[in-house]
């Protein structure tokens, strides 16, 4: 029995307007995108353009020198080990390959400017200049050099050379890693998304609020109450 009608009703109210405006949400109506994916896109635009951190760390790979590393580099596969040869070759290093493993000689300043000029192009959308310059897809070449730079930071440390280790870590992640994932987004400042970005904030608290108290009208007009 309804303790409340009135209560529930309204809370009844609440609580299917809450589902129709759900059910809308996930309708493309937003640029051909549903409401997610449409707040996914433009918090990605966003985000890319606070996360460039590719100039810095080059000027930090320049005070480097050209002190030269031999590194052996054990990959997966063979394949990996091919195509990472050619990163390393394009770059102007030594590279020798025998089955999976890769041997590189050569300055560990020009191999980590050389992934870093290619994640800059990476970050710009540039894919076709780096399948121009390696014959692979943009992203398998980006992760050549993710797998390359990981090998080479455990190859270092192993040689007690835990600086450069940690700058190659730098490169990895600050910037062959996120070209890799930002890869195809246009990086968008926040001042010019502004209204939407306050909106779907306030909203989204508003949303949950709205179906916090639907909840609580329902139970408490049908009578249903908390008590010590």
């Amino acid at each position: 029995m309804i303790a409340n009608k009135k209560e529930f009703g309204g809370g009844l109210a609440l609580l299917i307007l809450f589902f129709v405006v759900l059910f809308a949400m996930f309708q493309p109506l937003l640029d051909g995108k549903n409401s997610m994916a449409y707040l996914d896109h433009l918090y990605n635009t966003i985000s890319k353009g606070s996360v460039y951190y590719i100039p810095g760390i080059r000027s930090d790979v320049q005070t480097m020198g050209d002190k030269e590393y031999s590194l052996a580099l054990t990959y997966n596969t063979e394949i990996e080990a091919t195509q990472s040869e050619a990163l390393f070759r394009e770059a102007g290093v030594a590279a020798e390959r025998q089955g999976q493993i890769l041997r590189v000689n050569g300055s560990l300043g020009g191999m980590l400017d050389a992934a870093l000029a290619d994640a800059d192009l990476m970050y710009h959308n540039k894919g076709a200049a780096i399948t121009g310059k390696y014959d692979v897809e943009p992203r398998r070449a980006m992760f050549n050099w993710w797998t390359s730079l990981k090998l080479m930071d455990k190859a270092l440390k192993k040689q007690g050379e835990f600086q450069a280790a940690k700058l190659t870590s730098t490169v990895q992640a600050k910037g062959v890693e996120m070209s890799y994932n930002y890869y195809e987004i246009e990086p968008v400042n926040i001042a010019d998304e502004i209204g939407m970005v306050i909106f779907s904030l306030i909203f989204y608290v508003v949303y949950t609020l709205w179906y916090g108290f639907a909840i609580m009208f329902v139970f408490e007009g049908w009578g249903l109450r908390l008590s010590h």
